[in-house]
């Protein structure tokens, strides 16, 4: 299975038509069909449905996508820092992580950073910790970001001394947006937006207790951004981290803190005998400087 013939699959599924996906190739029609047969041969498996005017992948053809993106992406990063001068720190680091305010921290690592070494290059995933560490262990990403509880034991780590306040954000006009603190009960008799996270493990559903069934929860989000809008359109209130969501004067939206509930620290994560690229490597040193400082 060629890296080339894998490019050439994942341009037919993106175009869904053999004519535009060989126009963008800059190949011809026929040699394209040629080599998505000669692939389904190789693999034993269907992997396109063939319209009149329209191609779209069958199930098998669904699963190769995924992994044919994620070993292009590898390729693409192997390459990159291989083909870097030895002398100059240059290249491409990938870091991922959830929403939160530490990746401020970050921020001001790479800052810093780019005054001694402006040709590195970042590239940022947003995810849960579930697909963050999915991407570390495939060596699609160089670090992580994530937001406790979480289990590192997998990986080399950094706790940051930094955590995140959970807390409820609606809309000024809410009634609960008078009060100082939000305590477990002010939740049972409202509509609730919750991340996935918060569903499938954070430090809330011991601060909820047995309440935690009880919650109206009516949607779901993977973006704060997004789930701010429908606070904003008035279809419930959004239980997310502090500093993320705009609520300043200009701003509808307001954030009460959750009472006595157990902030979430963040820890910075890597592969277990990673072997650094120089410009990881820099970067690291750099984090760990920052962190000194604080």
């Amino acid at each position: 299975m060629e890296i080339r013939v894998l490019k050439y699959f994942l341009a037919v599924a993106r175009e869904q038509n053999i004519t535009n996906a060989a126009d963008v190739l800059h190949i011809t029609q026929p040699t394209l069909s040629r080599q998505l047969k000669e692939l389904e041969d190789e693999i034993g498996k269907t992997l396109f449905i063939r319209g009149k005017r329209k191609i779209t992948l069958t199930e098998d053809g669904r699963l190769l996508r995924k992994r044919a993106e994620e070993i292009v992406e590898l390729v693409n990063k192997t390459e990159s820092e291989f083909s870097n001068s030895s002398n100059e720190v240059s290249g491409e680091i990938s870091i991922g992580g959830g929403e939160t305010n530490g990746m401020r921290l970050i921020a001001r690592t790479i800052k810093k950073l780019n005054i001694n070494y402006p040709n590195i290059h970042y590239n940022f995933f947003s995810g849960n910790a579930e697909d963050v560490t999915e991407k570390l262990d495939k060596g699609l990403l160089d670090f992580g970001l994530l937001i406790e509880p979480v289990d590192v034991t997998k990986y080399e780590y950094i706790r940051l001394p930094l955590s995140d306040t959970w807390g409820l954000v609606m809309r000024k006009d809410h009634p609960l947006a008078k009060k100082d603190y939000i305590v477990p009960d002010d939740l049972l008799d409202i509509p609730l937006i919750c991340s996935r996270q918060i569903l499938e493990k954070s430090n809330l559903t011991k601060w909820l207790g047995n309440d935690f069934n009880k919650l109206n929860i009516i949607s779901t989000y993977n973006l704060i951004f997004n789930a701010s809008l429908m606070v904003d359109e008035g279809i419930g209130c959004a239980i997310t981290l502090d500093k993320l969501v705009n609520t300043g004067v200009d701003s509808n939206l307001c954030f009460i803190p959750l009472k006595n509930s157990k902030n979430s620290d963040l820890i910075f994560v890597w592969k277990k005998y990673q072997i650094f690229s120089r410009a990881a490597q820099a970067f690291l040193d750099e984090l760990q400087k920052e962190i000194s400082l604080l």
